[in-house]
């Protein structure tokens, strides 16, 4: 196949002459009055490998020169393959999940990353049934129990073994119910995720006024902060549900309702500031998996592949 319209370059190593021509429709080309004396041509063409060849001319020569082929350039084409988002996301709740504060107690709704991929359903799902069955929420929800019985709340539940086992039971449901209704079950069904986004600079005035913000704000699973229907309406679907096992006398419906979910806007943004303030100060094993830890990923998974052009 003839190659047109490539490009030949005469060069003489005095460099006296440095003349370039373009090959016809038939791959022809050819130069005029040039000077008897070594000569070096080269051929470049799109799509094709330079090509140099060298001869010497003779004085009242007309030098015919060999057939050139032109090979095809090798094209390099990189290929960066990038971790799916929901690999990174299990990657950065592994890390979470080894967050204790104190190193006990259990630290995993709080993401340290600010750009963390959001959660699939069946993770939000796991991060909410490893909070319900660690031991140390069996432990503090016994001294929950232990403190309504000492001023006797719920008197309806009585004194003794029984009522600290029925207000242990109670304490428990209602954490378990508001766990998986306002971090897995809600925030898969409306896309929202559970975590708080630790900020960590700014001013102390914008730190505080974020973190209490978030009492009721959350970010979506498309990134964009949005209000926190997951956490509100799981609040007041655990205090409504939590009328079935209060004592009969305690079982105003909606006061329960109002105040527990009133109680618990209040004390996500008292451990907000907490999170924003102290708690990561005691929280050993945290792990930043900011843009340099996603640039080594990436760069673990870049791959270069060679392959010929047409």
């Amino acid at each position: 196949m003839a190659v047109a319209g490539a490009k030949v370059s005469l060069k003489r190593e005095d460099r006296s002459v440095d003349v370039d021509v373009l090959s016809k429709d038939d791959g022809q080309f050819s130069f005029a009055s040039v000077s008897a004396g070594p000569f070096e041509l080269t051929v470049t063409s799109p799509g094709f490998a330079n090509q140099t060849f060298s001869g010497n001319l003779r004085s009242g020569e007309t030098y015919v020169v060999p057939q050139i082929v032109l090979a095809i350039a090798t094209a390099v084409a990189e290929v960066r393959v990038v971790p799916a988002q929901v690999e990174v996301a299990e990657d950065e709740i592994k890390d979470q999940e080894k967050q204790r504060a104190l190193g006990f107690i259990p630290n995993f709704y709080v993401s340290y990353v600010p750009n963390a991929a959001p959660l699939r359903p069946k993770q939000k799902f796991e991060l909410a049934w490893k909070t319900i069955i660690d031991p140390v929420t069996f432990g503090l929800n016994g001294v929950i129990a232990g403190v309504e019985q000492g001023s006797d709340d719920f008197s309806g539940y009585g004194q003794g073994a029984e009522g600290y086992a029925k207000r242990y039971a109670a304490a428990y449901a209602g954490l378990a119910t508001g766990t998986l209704i306002g971090s897995a079950i809600l925030p898969s069904l409306l896309k929202q995720d559970p975590r708080y986004f630790y900020k960590g600079t700014g001013s102390k005035r914008s730190r505080a006024l974020y973190a209490v913000a978030n009492s009721v704000i959350c970010k979506g699973d498309n990134g964009r902060w949005q209000a926190n229907y997951s956490g509100i309406l799981g609040s007041l679907a655990a205090g409504g549900i939590s009328t079935l096992y209060y004592p009969a006398k305690d079982r105003d419906a909606v006061r329960l309702t109002v105040e527990d979910t009133l109680i618990g806007i209040g004390a996500t943004a008292a451990a907000n500031l907490l999170q924003e303030f102290v708690i990561r100060k005691f929280t050993p094993n945290v792990t930043n998996h900011g843009p340099g830890k996603t640039q080594s990923l990436i760069g673990k998974l870049t791959t270069t592949l060679i392959h010929s052009g047409d």
